[in-house]
């Protein structure tokens, strides 16, 4: 083979290794279009926070300069024993939650009913401050509001799906990927889907983890018992019959013994032209 043809087949061949590479690159690489020392605004959707739903659970606990006075509105923690073989035990506390029903109320001790749906915990604790001032029960209340019940579900193309538990009120989805151990290689960057059921109603959101605009979408700052899915993208779909710890997919090796017949063929037809 002569001299020239050595150094195209030398050539294709790179090039056809390059393209598969930055193919699998532009795949995989988070937010491929940020440019360095960006400032971007935050997103001012989730400024309110959390919002009360019905079947939520919230803590409300009432303090002020009377602990005796203000015991009464506050529910009784619950003490759990754990025992073991050795007969050692130990107990831990649960603070007792107000669900909130269908109509988005709560039974508040004394105050009765007091509708919350629709308010952040900022918003449920001025409730009750107003109220415990209005009826002369309690004048210089201090209402903390938190939520028991935040819980996020990652499922689907990530290295440990399941249900996580939330403290505080703010989660984004790029937290909820990193909880769940962050995608596979198999995940699709550019098509995670939000599940959110709100107002009776079911929401699916679809964002782009390449891409900086997933900071401007609704479904960033997740919301409780929201469901982040990831799709398998089209090797894992393909790979049901084969190891899942093999070096390459069929895809890949496919492509590439295609690579090589071309450039066989296209080897053979200049050979045959000089």
């Amino acid at each position: 083979m002569k001299p020239f043809l050595k150094a195209l087949t030398l050539i294709c061949l790179a090039a056809a290794i390059a393209s598969c590479g930055s193919k699998t690159y532009k795949n995989i690489d988070y937010l491929q279009n940020v440019l360095r020392d960006t400032t971007m605004s935050l997103n001012t959707n989730f400024n309110e926070g959390i919002i009360v739903q019905p079947k939520d659970m919230i803590s409300i606990v009432v303090t002020s300069r009377n602990p005796e006075l203000s015991a009464m509105f506050n529910l009784a923690s619950v003490t759990y024993q754990a025992g073991s073989e050795s007969g050692v035990s130990g107990g831990y506390q649960r603070i007792m939650g107000y669900s909130v029903d269908e109509n988005g109320d709560i039974d508040f001790p004394i105050l009765g009913k007091l509708h919350v749906a629709g308010l952040n915990r900022w918003g449920v604790a001025e409730v009750v401050k107003n109220e415990l001032v209005r009826k002369n029960l309690l004048k210089d209340a201090v209402v903390t509001v938190e939520f028991l019940n935040f819980k996020i579900s990652v499922v689907g193309e990530v290295s440990r799906p399941g249900t996580f538990n939330v403290t505080g009120d703010r989660i984004n989805i790029l937290e909820a990927i990193s909880l769940a151990g962050d995608l596979t290689i198999y995940g699709k960057r550019d098509n995670v889907t939000v599940i959110r059921e709100q107002n009776g109603k079911r929401q699916l959101y679809k964002i782009d983890l390449r891409d900086t605009e997933l900071f401007k979408s609704p479904a960033y700052y997740l919301q409780q018992n929201d469901v982040v899915y990831v799709q398998p993208n089209k090797v894992r779909a393909g790979q049901s019959t084969i190891n899942e710890n093999s070096f390459r997919s069929v895809s890949f090796w496919t492509t590439l013994s295609a690579s090589f017949l071309s450039i066989a063929n296209l080897i053979v037809t200049i050979s045959k032209n000089n």
